[in-house]
């Protein structure tokens, strides 16, 4: 698992959202990830409720959407290792 840095559009933030950082996150849109593309973010409080927001994926270039979707930098290296060696 990567991690995907995640910034709020213009005008939002934690605060006007409503977050309190204690949700469970869904991110949707990963299979189209491109440099700076847009996801969308499925955030559940414990009491259910159920905010969705936009948030720009902080990926700047093809390299960083190739490690994301390789697990993170460590899988992609491992993944590049071992089709060498084959």
């Amino acid at each position: 698992m990567g991690l995907l840095p995640l910034q709020f559009m213009p005008g939002e933030n934690a605060a006007t959202l409503g977050l309190t950082g204690e949700e469970t996150y869904t991110i949707r849109g990963l299979g189209q990830l491109a440099p700076r593309a847009t996801v969308a973010v499925d955030a559940v409080a414990r009491d259910g409720k159920r905010t969705t927001f936009t948030a720009l994926a902080r990926v700047d270039d093809p390299t960083d959407v190739a490690y994301i979707r390789h697990g993170g930098i460590l899988q992609q290296v491992l993944r590049e290792r071992i089709a060498t060696a084959s």
